[in-house]
């Protein structure tokens, strides 16, 4: 009598404890949350690129395994270093160690012409502090240190665009209206 009260108490035991012990072991073990993916302005500098060579509108990008990539802004815009850049809304380009090569996007205005510039550059090892911009045949070395923060975009008037933040009266540096009647009142 006692086998049977036993083993009537072990059925039930199993019986209960059976669903939880599948679902438990058929239940997806929970996944680790995906790190979030790195800004462009994270991944240039694995790369031994300054951080600034794209401005601060840049909405999204793409990059293969091979080094291609495509940069996404918010608009076109321009910035200005020691000469006037423009940055299409679509930026290809195949990035590698120390450049970026077969580049369509950006232009640069030299006199009253604007050439496309073809490949960005820099020495390494050592680090020449120098950014090389090549247009054709053309290398244009540029110091480093204007590309070590990343620029707001302007729009074709030299105006900061309003996706940088702030208003048009803090852009073009106008003071706040006077409130005449508060002269009058002193």
């Amino acid at each position: 009598m006692a086998f049977n009260s036993r083993f009537h108490l072990g059925l039930f035991i199993f019986l209960i404890l059976t669903p939880f012990t599948l679902s438990f072991i058929l239940s997806p073990s929970p996944q680790p949350e995906p790190k979030p993916k790195p800004t462009l302005y994270d991944i240039l500098p694995e790369y031994g690129l300054p951080r600034g060579i794209f401005p601060d509108s840049v909405e999204s990008y793409n990059l293969d395994k091979d080094g291609n990539f495509e940069v996404f802004l918010k608009t076109p815009c321009y910035v200005e270093f020691e000469y006037l850049v423009y940055y299409a809304e679509r930026i290809t380009g195949k990035l590698g160690i120390g450049s970026i090569t077969e580049l369509k996007g950006i232009e640069v205005k030299r006199f009253f012409f604007w050439f496309n510039v073809n490949e960005i550059r820099v020495d390494l090892p050592p680090p020449s502090h120098s950014v090389y911009f090549q247009i054709g045949f053309v290398n244009k070395k540029l110091d480093m240190n204007q590309f070590e923060t990343v620029h707001s975009c302007m729009n074709k008037y030299g105006i900061l665009l309003s996706s940088c933040g702030g208003s048009l009266r803090q852009v073009l540096q106008l003071p706040a209206p006077v409130n005449m009647q508060m002269l009058v009142a002193e």
